[in-house]
């Protein structure tokens, strides 16, 4: 539930709700800024927004609740929305003030929630969003015809360029809840003849009046909080469903018939854009145009990653060099000094130099998102993605495993149909996601040159593209199998409504850049620098029998090979992680992992980065830092020098890389994405089905392709 909570003054709670792609975030972001965060809702995990402003001497904290279409809900997103506004409706003292959030340019679509909450009685401000669309006097003829329609506060405003959020903001600033509760309901009323069946009992009830219609929604949804539910129905059952269905239709049939008039008045007005973004998804959504140009446009998102990247991370790595080598010239001798230079910063930096690649990656992704196309790839992909178990509102997660497997796998909620939503939680891992960025820069750039062909191209751009299609390639694959697999007895649906083309709203991508970066950045490095300290310490101690041999072995073999002082101290820190409690775990797995091409300290990476992906680098990282004298030169350069103990040849030969490269993108080496699917399946049952198939998947082609290439 949204509380208001008191500190040094009242705090007021706002929730904005809206149908998707209404502006509601983009609002959010305006009323907020950077004073935000991002959680999830109690037992669930759906990303929730929350944000804290001041007017005056009020202050406000603000909710943005997931998109929704009705009080009705169909997908996960939508319950919970339904969900926290019945709950709100228990304690008036803890009601939120409500921002509906509504497209002008959509009015016939974007209205029947906003009529739901005033049925409910809810203090409700609505505002039209997109008004930079029309000139100041239709907006303020529109405002006042809403105003006098349903007597709640009416703002025209832009969430984009700003406009009208002052007034927004004076309206907020005099707030009073008792004057933004419709009244009376402008849709029943307590004369109202407009009935419904109770399922429960033979009785039919009058529900005009807020805690009637409160009670009729309630008992329009199911048990679980849906109208519709996958699992067999038994005969009663299945009558209390269609019941239920047919009120809930009436329900909304009886508000269009109020609606559409009324909306049909106005809607004239507002839609000068209309044209244009039909003449743009003629070819956009075009079925050969449409496909090859998303392909084509991806192929540039990959590229400028590495492009534009490239002197920002030559930056920070010979800072994180330099800071190193500045500590262990002027820092006594001793553990903390290795601790620091060989553990933390080897670790910490191995992964903060990735920071331009994924801040460009979600920075181009927001912009795809703002302008309205990733909703046409969702309505392109729909019939494709049939074929593999999965729907057009895949996409969304399949895109979004871009960035992250978890919030992708908790978008799925927005999938009706279970056997969809399950496929495409058990295939989003494939996607490659933004922690798999370290270790497949750091790889690829080991085995493939940096260099442009057709003076567009750079190599390492396209194979870098190649590592996400082959994880898609894969995802598709596997959908198709799981299809065939998995029965159910309903078949989904896609509901989708496509907004016109826009600019992007940049401050709202710059923001969400900052939050993604900042997450990755404080999560990541918080596993990272518990892990590398875990990892120094094993490193660098072991038995102290094995250890005690291990110098002594050292300082024969260098008297015998006549070593001089900083060529023993290397073979002595070889030979001590070799026998370090590191070095012991390596080795007891390197023989499964030795038909794959890695060596034991690949080995104890693929163990510590089942916490994270990106904790390989750490761990590669820190391993090579203890190994070696030279703390400024790069991880790649000490990687590409390291052979194998027992025959001296190269450990990072072409075929060991890309085997690796290949086990990455199909492993799941993420403990977090697991926990994500036990909570969002309610089961440990497909967990486990997915870390086994992805764990022999990613074995077995690494396999192929190490013994392929060798």
């Amino acid at each position: 539930m949204i509380t208001t909570t008191i500190e040094s003054t009242q705090t007021q709670s706002i929730a904005i709700v809206g149908n998707p792609n209404s502006g509601k975030s983009s609002l959010f972001n305006r009323l907020t800024g950077m004073r935000q965060k991002t959680g999830n809702y109690p037992g669930v995990t759906v990303d929730k927004k929350t944000g804290r402003f001041n007017i005056s001497d009020k202050r406000f904290k603000v909710t943005d609740l997931p998109g929704s279409y009705s009080i009705f809900p169909n997908t996960m997103d939508e319950k919970i929305t339904t969900r926290i506004i019945l709950e709100t409706l228990e304690d008036d003292d803890e009601s939120p003030c409500y921002i509906y959030v509504a497209d002008v340019t959509r009015l016939e679509k974007q209205i029947l929630l906003f009529t739901q909450l005033l049925s409910l009685q809810l203090p409700v401000i609505l505002c039209l969003n997109m008004a930079d669309r029309m000139d100041g006097m239709h907006a303020r003829r529109i405002e006042n015809i809403f105003r006098k329609k349903f007597s709640v506060p009416v703002v025209a405003l832009s969430a984009k360029t700003g406009e009208g959020i002052d007034r927004l903001k004076q309206i907020l600033s005099e707030y009073n809840l008792e004057d933004f509760r419709p009244e009376p309901d402008p849709f029943f009323d307590p004369g109202d003849q407009f009935l419904f069946t109770d399922t429960r009992a033979d009785e039919r009830t009058n529900f005009g009046g807020p805690v009637k219609y409160a009670d009729f929604v309630k008992r329009i949804l199911s048990e679980d909080g849906y109208p519709f539910r996958d699992r067999m129905l038994s005969s009663n059952e299945a009558i209390a469903k269609s019941q239920r269905i047919q009120e809930q239709i009436r329900d909304t049939m009886h508000r269009y018939a109020i609606l559409d008039p009324f909306i049909q008045h106005i809607t004239s007005e507002t839609q000068p854009t209309a044209s244009k973004t039909d003449s743009l998804d003629h070819i956009l959504t075009h079925k050969i145009w449409g496909p090859t140009i998303f392909i084509g446009l991806m192929l540039l998102i990959f590229q400028a990653i590495f492009a534009w990247s490239q002197y920002p991370m030559e930056w920070i790595e010979t800072g994180f060099g330099q800071l190193s080598h500045f500590i262990d010239r002027h820092l006594p001798s001793g553990w903390i000094t290795d601790l620091l230079t060989e553990g933390i910063l080897a670790g910490i930096g191995g992964v903060v130099i990735f920071i331009p690649q994924i801040a460009i990656l979600f920075f181009l992704i927001g912009i795809l998102e703002q302008t309205g196309y990733m909703t046409r790839v969702v309505f392109m992909m729909d019939s494709s993605l049939r074929r593999f178990g999965m729907n057009g509102r895949s996409v969304v997660a399949l895109v979004s495993g871009g960035a992250c497997a978890i919030p992708a796998i908790m978008s799925t909620r927005n999938i009706a149909g279970w056997k969809e939503r399950l496929i495409t939680i058990m295939v989003t891992p494939l996607i490659s996601c933004s922690a798999r960025i370290p270790v497949y820069a750091i790889l690829i750039a080991m085995v493939v040159p940096y260099k442009t062909i057709g003076g567009i191209f750079n190599l390492q751009g396209l194979a870098f593209g190649l590592m996400y299609f082959l994880g898609g390639f894969m995802a598709l694959v596997v959908g198709w199998v799981m299809k065939k697999i998995i029965k159910t007895g309903t078949d989904s649906f896609l509901m989708l409504e496509m907004p016109d083309y826009t600019w992007p709203d940049w401050k709202t991508i710059l923001i969400t850049v900052y939050h993604k970066v900042k997450t990755f950045v404080t999560e990541a490095g918080k596993i990272i620098f518990i892990i590398s300290i875990i990892l120094w310490f094993m490193a660098s101690y072991g038995p102290p029998e094995r250890m005690a041999k291990a110098n002594l072995e050292a300082e024969t073999q260098a008297m015998e090979r006549g070593l001089n002082g900083e060529e023993t101290a290397v073979l002595a820190s070889t030979y001590r992680i070799e026998n370090s409690y590191a070095g012991i775990m390596g080795q007891a797995i390197e023989p499964i992992i030795r038909p794959i091409g890695f060596d034991w300290k690949i080995g104890i990476a693929l163990i510590t980065s089942f916490a994270a992906r990106e904790v390989f680098v750490g761990t590669m990282a820190t391993i090579y830092s203890i190994d070696s004298e030279d703390n400024t030169s790069g991880l790649r350069e000490r990687m590409s020098q390291a052979t194998y103990v027992d025959t001296g040849k190269k450990v990072y030969t072409p075929a060991t890389i890309w085997s690796l490269l290949v086990f990455y993108a199909f492993a799941m080496q993420c403990m977090s994405t697991l926990a994500v699917v036990r909570k969002e399946t309610n089961s440990w049952k497909w967990p486990f089905i997915q870390f086994v198939y992805l764990t022999l998947l990613a074995y077995f082609s690494s396999f192929i392709i190490y013994h392929i290439l060798s």
